[in-house]
């Protein structure tokens, strides 16, 4: 028995991978935590699951601005401050209400150096929220929206993607850093959002 163990123990930890996989599996069981667990005081929600190759992201919080204001700060494609890891974020063209971003995000995951590329066609719906498309980048496929809805205690911020990454960061570890990490990016946004609300009604006036 010990002769086995030992041949198991050699065979799964040879490569970094497979002993970074192994503590993720370990951290997953031992936390039982998800990220749409995590209480928060905008009402934060947040989702993900896999979903064949990719991820399915589901989001949602409440901030105490109007509709037209959180639109005005997410259509702020430039400001990259309140987006861990987006190092740049430029406007390439407008044509109507399509708006075309090149975007950089560079992050380390545990280990692994990851930089992805995109470039993104936004299109906008006025007050109401964006839809989005990757048509070029280093993720397989990247899409989704944003959707802005007012209620009692102020506008409700929805988002939800599918993102299927192309990368040689195993996927268990992109899962692990997406789960540890989005919940406080989405936190930092409605922040922002709350933080900033004076410039942004003075946009909407």
């Amino acid at each position: 028995m010990n002769s086995l163990l030992r041949r198991f123990h050699a065979m799964h930890y040879r490569s970094t991978v497979f002993k970074i996989s192994f503590l993720l599996l370990a951290l997953f069981f031992n936390q039982h935590s998800r990220a749409d667990q995590s209480s928060s005081p905008y009402d934060l929600k947040v989702s993900i699951d896999r979903v064949g190759a990719g991820f399915s992201i589901e989001a949602s919080y409440i901030a105490s601005v109007s509709q037209c204001e959180a639109y005005v700060f997410l259509t702020d494609y430039e400001d990259v401050r309140m987006t861990p890891g987006l190092i740049e974020s430029k406007v390439k063209k407008r044509e109507g209400n399509k708006v075309t971003i090149e975007r950089l995000i560079e992050e380390r995951v545990l280990l692994f150096p990851l930089r992805m590329h995109s470039v993104l066609e936004y299109t906008e719906q006025l007050n109401q929220g964006l839809n989005f498309v990757q048509t070029k980048g280093d993720s397989k496929a990247y899409s989704g929206s944003w959707r802005l809805k007012t209620g009692d205690k102020g506008v409700q911020v929805r988002y939800q993607a599918f993102l299927e990454p192309n990368s040689s960061v195993p996927k268990g570890v992109i899962e692990y850093f997406m789960k540890n990490n989005m919940q406080k990016s989405f936190e930092n946004i409605a922040q922002a959002m709350d933080k900033n609300r004076d410039a942004l009604n003075l946009a909407c006036r």
